[in-house]
């Protein structure tokens, strides 16, 4: 299933990501697609707010860390940012399985396209486009529970 939503601000974008994050509670795997700057950490933060993980203020950017961990009563968010990563020997490095397998863990990943293997298994898709300084494109597509595509 396919949505696209328009949002004109960053507050749009978090207030968004907010509306979306029950939602998305429900999967395991989220690919975060979009150039630098498109929104990916701004729309991260109100999915963290939303599923009372973290406080939109306390989401960065985990370009350099690469996983950030927010702790909620219920979920867990993990902001995983791929773009420094080169290979699957390196991808494996950072025990994604084992994560994506607790209960009530959601990966939120910024360049998991890079991957094949993150491209087949993802539960859902989220393309952001930036369309001007404060306006943004996001298409969201789901599977269907079970779905292989």
């Amino acid at each position: 299933m396919k949505r696209e939503f328009r949002t004109a601000s960053a507050e749009e974008t978090i207030a968004l990501g907010r509306e979306l994050a029950q939602e998305l509670a429900g999967s395991r795997m989220v690919l975060l697609r979009g150039d630098l700057g498109a929104g990916k950490t701004t729309f991260t933060k109100g999915v963290a707010e939303g599923l009372d993980a973290a406080s939109q203020d306390d989401v960065t950017s985990p370009t350099f860390t690469l996983i950030h961990e927010y702790r909620g009563a219920h979920n867990t968010v993990f902001h995983i940012d791929l773009y420094r990563i080169e290979n699957e020997r390196e991808l494996a490095t950072l025990g994604l399985d084992d994560l994506m397998n607790e209960e009530g863990n959601l990966l939120l990943i910024e360049w998991g396209e890079k991957f094949p293997r993150l491209l087949r298994d993802h539960d859902a898709e989220i393309i952001f486009t930036r369309l001007s300084d404060n306006e943004r494109q996001i298409v969201l597509s789901t599977r269907p529970t079970g779905s292989e595509e």
